[in-house]
């Protein structure tokens, strides 16, 4: 996932910042408890194709780098 791309996505539905998941090829929102697939290095960045997070996954992400403007 390109490191620029993922420094201006927002979740679409909170327009909170997103982790990616290597494993998993997804963007989640922590605070909307969805994870948008990327499919072909492209970001699907619709609610209606993001899937529900539990929060066993949630309590399994890293902690999030703080970023450095």
């Amino acid at each position: 996932m390109d490191t620029k791309l993922l420094e201006v996505l927002v979740c679409p539905v909170t327009k909170g910042p997103l982790d990616y998941v290597r494993e998993k090829n997804e963007l989640v929102s922590r605070s909307a408890r969805l994870a948008y697939p990327v499919r072909d290095g492209i970001p699907i960045m619709l609610e209606s194709e993001a899937r529900a997070v539990s929060e066993e996954e949630l309590a399994a992400l890293p902690p999030r780098t703080p970023r450095v403007d």
